[in-house]
Parts: structure tokens; C-alpha cells; sequence
């Protein structure tokens, strides 16, 4: 039984639906921590900590703390990957999940399995449902959350947890955390502007909130506002503050990164930063890389080449589609959902089929030299014929995040690589935003609203053919539009249904492949995922 356990506050019985449904229950609309608010009362967390006999566990936690816009998650696993090959016992809280909710909750690189999640689950749950009340009420979703990642943490005795903010900084629960060995900022841009605000420096300075009194720092080149902020938070705090550059390609030896995309080695070079401050501030120095210009440690290389981060620059054959060659219908899957990670992904999405394309090219001309060969001994002629490849996108996004700015950066991008969609899916997630399902697939035939796809549509035929746009005089939307009217798009009343479309239309072309991009929602991801992958 895990440390800090007892029989009696075990429900390793109860179903892990009924964790879900007890977890759903904490799920509360987000508002924006302020000073109006006491930061939504994160003085609470201190307070949880104490019902929970985990103060003093907390504090000599050799915590790495990450927070960002674009790539702290990536970076949170490549600086777990690395450490875990160096030999020590990692623990790792990121979020959001895809899939599972014990995705957020890694041990030494897997999932938290179902028995011991479920172990501390109901012990925690047990524990606060005890000590709080009216005044103190239960934590919400998040900050339940990460107090279980202490849990489990302080329980399993990990070496070095890697915590992911959630949302910000100053106020995110992971912040409980007082002296942490070393703080990481990622690449800032715009997102969650409802709640962090609405320039680059109101931001910054939300995720400089977990800068902590003497506690060195690493951060990415950022934008002149942010960087500005980041400084000043970082000079009111005495806390050294490095600007890190990426990792240099060279020093990997000729291996690629575990984690696809030119804009990983920005965040490789941030995790080695982290490793080599947390080795160095641990007293663990017969590894470590703070000599810039010597070869990586083999460690280093192994934690950088063999990390993995499902949902981000991930490609997957449709799994369960009944054809003889199942490489015809291929999902990118990538969670991007802000402008600047709408351009990072396109980039990708673009690169990787062209080296897909030099790959059947050069599979063909293998073919046609071994065929040709034997036409001279046969006597006829063959050709091998080549199968045309073709671009859609599968596409939702949160309502509060504005289609006009993330679909003209992917359109723009992928066409300055001559890249272009056929067609456009746009249907709504499986997930729901108000209920954490377990790994089973949600229910077909939820009943939801299409307005929101519908808005998505005609922003993305305004954007391919603006004079598509079919609007009545009295300004109302054609029935047309609605009817699925447009050449360029179609929107499906589920996620299902959009797959099966792409799924008949593979059978029925059979000499095409089909490369959808899947993009603008981790929740699309994660629903994707359930759906193609066995």
C-alpha cells in the first residue's frame, strides 16, 4: 500500500466512473484570480495542503516549475525524459489530458496506474470532503487536481517532480509550491486573455508569478513587452534570469528529436537548462551540462530522443478503417489553439508531408527499377502507379477563441509551402467540457448545438472564397449555408460522422491517400484519438 495510506480510507472497490463523477462535480466555470478576489482565494491551497498532512512534504519536494504559453508541456517532458535517464525517479503533473485523466499524473514516464490513482483519489477525497466547509469549500477541478499530484508524489518518493502550470502562474495551484529548485517561462503569446489579460505584458506578468525570492530562472527569447516584464518581476526577486537559445542540431549526433517540430529545440534547449540547474542545485553533478560547448551527456541525448507527448506533431493511421492499405487515411494531429502555435503547426504539418511525399517518391522509383528489370525478362511493360495525396482539415475550437485569427495563419502558412486544403470538416468534440469520462468513448448521440460549427464554416469559406458568403438581404444567414451548400467546407452533426465520411470517401476513391490535419482543440485531439487509434 502506497505510504500515507490507511485500509480505512481506501475505496479501491469503487468503480473509476465514480471517481470521474465525484471529479466532474469540482468542475466550475474559470474566472479570473485577481487582487479583487484574493486570487480566487488561492490562500485556500495552503490550507488544503494542511488537511492533506502535506506541508512538509511539499516543501522538500526538488520541484522543476514550468510555465508558458506555447511548448511548456513539451518542455516539461523532454526535462522528465532526460532526468529519468539519468536514473532518477521522476514525477510528472501536465495538463490538459486526452484521453485519460491519469495522463496527468506520470511516473517515471507512464501513466499513474488505475489501482494507485484510485488509491489516493478517495484518500484525498475522503480527507477534504472531512475538513472543509461552507466557508472552505471543496477545491475546484484544477486545484483537486494538484494536490492529488502531491499526493501521489510525496507518496511514491519521486526524485524530482516536473510541474506544468495550468493556467498562468501567480495564482495557478501548482504555485502552492515555495521553493521550487528551478523556474522555466516557455514561449508567450496570446491566449486565455479573458482571464490572464490582454496584452503580452499583463501575461508575462501572471506567468512570472512563480518566480520565487533567489531562485534561478530560464526563459526562451520572447516579445520585447514580455521580456521587459519578465526582468522586472525577476529583478524585484533577486532571481537570476537566463535567456536560454535552442538546442544547436548538431549536438545531437545525427539522432532527431523524440518531440516533431523545428520549434522543439527551443524548448530542448530550455530542458537542458532546467536538468543541468536542478543536477547542479541537487548536488548531483557526475551528470550534467553546464559546459555549453561539449557533446551532450549520452543521458541527455537518450532523455532528448526518446521523449514522447501524444496529441502534439503526432502522426497515427487510422487504425480500424477495412482497406488493404490502411497508410491512405492519416490523421496530423497537433493541439495547437492559439495564432502563434497555428503557424508553428502549419509549418509542421507541411514539412512532414513533403517528407512523406520524398519517401513514396522514392519507394516508387524502387518499385519501378525492380519492375523494370523484370519487364526485360518478361518482355512488356509496367508502370507503377502513383496514388495522389490529398490535404483536409478537421478543425473546432473553443467558442471564446477567435476563428479569424487562427484560420488565416494556418491557410497563409501551409500556402507559402504549397500546401493547400481540399476540404474542411468542422464537427463538435466528443468531450464534454462539464464531465471527466473515463477512457471509454462518449455517448454517439449527444444531442449538441451546430451554431458554433456553422460560425466556424463561414469564417473558413469567407476565408477561401469570399464571394461564397451567402447572405440575405435581411442580413439573416441562408438556409444554404446551413445545408451544407459550400464546396470548400462541410460541417457534420458529430465527430463520428465526420470520420466515417473520411473513412467512405478512402474506400470509395482508392487510388488516393488522405492527410488530415486535425488541429485548434486538445479535446478534438484526445476525441480523435479514441476514435482511430486501437
Amino acid at each position: 500500500m502506497p505510504e500515507g495510506l490507511d485500509g480505512s480510507a481506501n475505496r479501491t472497490a469503487s468503480s473509476y466512473d465514480e471517481a470521474m463523477d465525484a471529479l466532474s462535480s469540482l468542475i466550475t466555470r474559470r474566472s479570473r484570480a485577481d487582487a479583487s478576489n484574493e486570487g480566487d482565494r488561492f490562500d485556500f491551497m495552503f490550507d488544503y495542503l494542511e488537511m492533506l498532512d502535506l506541508e512538509e512534504s511539499v516543501s522538500k519536494m526538488n520541484v522543476i516549475h514550468v510555465a508558458g504559453t506555447k511548448g511548456k508541456g513539451s518542455t516539461c517532458k523532454f526535462a522528465e525524459s532526460i532526468l529519468r535517464n539519468c536514473g532518477f525517479h521522476t514525477g510528472l503533473f501536465t495538463s490538459p489530458h486526452l484521453i485519460d485523466v491519469r495522463e496527468r499524473f506520470q511516473l517515471d514516464g507512464l501513466d499513474v496506474c488505475e489501482d494507485k490513482f484510485l488509491e489516493y483519489f478517495w484518500w484525498c477525497w475522503n480527507r477534504l470532503k472531512e475538513k472543509t466547509s461552507e466557508n472552505k469549500p471543496m477545491p475546484s477541478y484544477f486545484r483537486f487536481l494538484a494536490l492529488l499530484a502531491f499526493k501521489i508524489f510525496a507518496g511514491e518518493q519521486v526524485d524530482v517532480a516536473i510541474l506544468e502550470v495550468g493556467l498562468g502562474g501567480k495564482f495557478d495551484a501548482t504555485n502552492v509550491v515555495q521553493r521550487p529548485i528551478v523556474c522555466g517561462i516557455a514561449s508567450l503569446g496570446y491566449d486565455h486573455m479573458e482571464i490572464l489579460g490582454n496584452t503580452l505584458g499583463e501575461i508575462a506578468g501572471e506567468k512570472a508569478g512563480i518566480f520565487k525570492q533567489g531562485v534561478p530562472a530560464f526563459t526562451v527569447p520572447q516579445p520585447d513587452d514580455a521580456m521587459r516584464v519578465l526582468e522586472e518581476k525577476a529583478s524585484q526577486l533577486d532571481v537570476h534570469l537566463q535567456v536560454v537559445s535552442p538546442l544547436d542540431v548538431n549536438l545531437l549526433n545525427g539522432q532527431h528529436l523524440g518531440l516533431e517540430g523545428e520549434h522543439q529545440y527551443l524548448n530542448a534547449g530550455l530542458a537542458i537548462e532546467l536538468c543541468s540547474t536542478w543536477l547542479q542545485r541537487t548536488g548531483h553533478m557526475e551528470v550534467n551540462y553546464l559546459d555549453q560547448t561539449s557533446p551532450l551527456p549520452e543521458e541527455f541525448l537518450r532523455g532528448l530522443t526518446t521523449a514522447t507527448l501524444q496529441g502534439r506533431a503526432q502522426i497515427i493511421s487510422d487504425q480500424f478503417i477495412d482497406i488493404e492499405s490502411p497508410g491512405d487515411l492519416v490523421f496530423y494531429l497537433d493541439g495547437a489553439h492559439s495564432p502563434e502555435s497555428m503557424e508553428v503547426c502549419a509549418k509542421w504539418f507541411c514539412h512532414a508531408i513533403n517528407e512523406d511525399k520524398k519517401q513514396q517518391d522514392s519507394s516508387n522509383q524502387q518499385t519501378d527499377n525492380s519492375s523494370a528489370s523484370l519487364d526485360l525478362v518478361h518482355g512488356y511493360g509496367c508502370e507503377t502507379p502513383r496514388k495522389s495525396s490529398t490535404q483536409i482539415l478537421l478543425f473546432n475550437c473553443m467558442s471564446v477563441r477567435d476563428p479569424q485569427l487562427l484560420l488565416p495563419r494556418l491557410v497563409k502558412t501551409c500556402a507559402n509551402h504549397g500546401v493547400h486544403f481540399e476540404k474542411a470538416l468542422f464537427a463538435p468534440n466528443l468531450s464534454l467540457h462539464n464531465k471527466v469520462s473515463s477512457s471509454a468513448l462518449a455517448p454517439n448521440d449527444l444531442r449538441v448545438g451546430l451554431s458554433w460549427q456553422w460560425s466556424l464554416q463561414k469564417a473558413w469559406e469567407n476565408l477561401i472564397n469570399k464571394e461564397r458568403a451567402i447572405i440575405r438581404k435581411d442580413g439573416k444567414e441562408d438556409k444554404e449555408m446551413h445545408a451544407g451548400s459550400f464546396k470548400n467546407s462541410e460541417v457534420f452533426p458529430s465527430l463520428p460522422l465526420a470520420i466515417k465520411w473520411l473513412r467512405d470517401t478512402v474506400q470509395q476513391n482508392g487510388s488516393g491517400r488522405f492527410q488530415v490535419l486535425v488541429t485548434g482543440s486538445l479535446h478534438l485531439i484526445g476525441d480523435v484519438l479514441r476514435l482511430v487509434k486501437k
